[in-house]
């Protein structure tokens, strides 16, 4: 039994045991909350440095792809394309299913966003996104403000050239440290969903589990609409044939799937993709940069359960608040994208930035690694097309 799937056999062990305690034990199973809050509380500690060093690393190494020339240029033009796309479906997804108003969480007295009532004008929440002190900015875990730092940081990092050599090494050795502390802290979820499922059900009943079943559906339909919906008319668009790429890459998006993680596709889509008659060079180049840079489900993801969170606890968004949430995401998922279960860490910045309660996250829990399957399975997707749209480009340039 791989790692995988003994990790998977667990959390269900874990779903399990928390659904018999919150059913039969309701007062008992609300104690155990404590171990969801406790994962919650390592989730916030990673946040600011994981965020800072992933981000700094991948904003530097920009400098080395823009080096390569066009090919380079036109994959960074295509991950960020793809990537707000991605942003936009989940948003528009959730909006229009509204998956939260069916995991009622807690009343609120308004039904105004708690960001924009703390800051009725457009200058004092600009004021907010740029740090007089990152130090102040990381201790509370702002993520805008340590997005802002990290872009002036990574950007400057590269451009000195040589003399910022030994800085880089240095932030890489952080990050691959935050990576493996992340694995660390992953170790615990099975703890935190028994917690988190037997307080909830603890609490509201055997009943919530509707409201689990619809916001799954509610994602994979969003999941499958990008998959076989924008990818191919992407794919019409380069005069890529989207059908018979699929017939090549379905065994790496089945591995993914799976296995609830893109990583181990990897390989074999690298031949897939040789198979299918991508130049080499091409796909050599574009696929390890989108583990990094392009992660479409892991993208979706973020907005479809940030906005759920809030509509679990009756918090409207406005247009601009979205959009901004959206501004956000394009940025801070740079470079973190790559991470094990970075959007969990991500979430949580977006919640403390725009008031929501940090708690719902704990939502999640119990079933990310379902809705982690559907979202690894659309990063191999994504990342394919990816590597074919810049051979295409380059078939055309040249």
């Amino acid at each position: 039994m791989n790692k995988s799937t003994r990790f998977l056999v667990i959390v269900l062990i874990s779903l399990f045991l928390g659904l018999i305690i919150g059913v039969f034990l309701p007062k008992l199973a609300q104690e155990f909350q404590i171990l969801s809050d406790i994962f919650l509380r390592l989730i916030k500690m990673l946040m600011a440095p994981l965020v800072f060093s992933t981000l700094v690393i991948g904003i530097a190494k920009l400098g080395n792809v823009s080096a390569v020339g066009r090919i380079g240029i036109k994959t960074m033009a295509y991950f960020y394309a793809a990537t707000f796309v991605s942003l936009l479906l989940g948003l528009i997804f959730v909006n229009f299913l509204q998956p939260g108003t069916h995991i009622i969480m807690a009343e609120t007295s308004s039904t105004a966003l708690p960001v924009l009532q703390n800051n009725t004008d457009l200058k004092s929440f600009i004021f907010r996104i740029f740090p007089t002190s990152i130090v102040d900015a990381m201790a509370k875990n702002e993520i805008l403000p340590i997005v802002i730092f990290s872009i002036f940081f990574g950007i400057a990092l590269g451009a000195v050239g040589d003399k910022g050599k030994p800085v880089t090494i240095l932030f890489e050795s952080v990050a691959e440290i935050m990576f493996k502390i992340t694995n660390y802290v992953m170790l615990f979820a099975p703890f935190a969903i028994f917690g988190a499922i037997a307080s909830i059900v603890g609490k509201q009943g055997i009943g919530i589990l509707k409201g689990y079943g619809y916001l799954i559906f509610s994602f994979y339909s969003c999941l499958l609409f990008f998959g076989f919906v924008i990818l191919p008319i992407v794919c019409y668009f380069f005069k890529i044939n989207f059908i018979t790429l699929f017939s090549h890459i379905k065994e790496p998006v089945i591995l993914a799937f799976s296995t609830a993680t893109s990583e181990s596709a990897y390989p074999k889509t690298l031949i897939a993709l040789d198979k299918f008659g991508c130049n080499s060079k091409i796909s050599g180049f574009v696929l390890p940069l989108g583990y990094s840079f392009n992660l479409d489900g892991s993208m979706m993801y973020m907005t479809f359960a940030t906005v759920f969170i809030a509509q679990s606890y009756q918090l409207n968004f406005d247009f601009a608040s979205q959009f901004s949430m959206m501004l956000v995401l394009l940025l801070a998922s740079k470079g973190v994208a790559g991470v094990p279960r970075a959007s969990l860490v991500v979430i949580s910045g977006l919640l403390d930035t725009f008031k929501i309660p940090a708690e719902g996250l704990l939502l999640l829990l119990g079933i990310d690694h379902v809705l982690d399957m559907g979202r690894s399975g659309i990063n191999v997707m994504g990342n394919a097309v990816a590597s074919c749209v810049v051979d295409k480009l380059e078939l055309n340039k040249s």
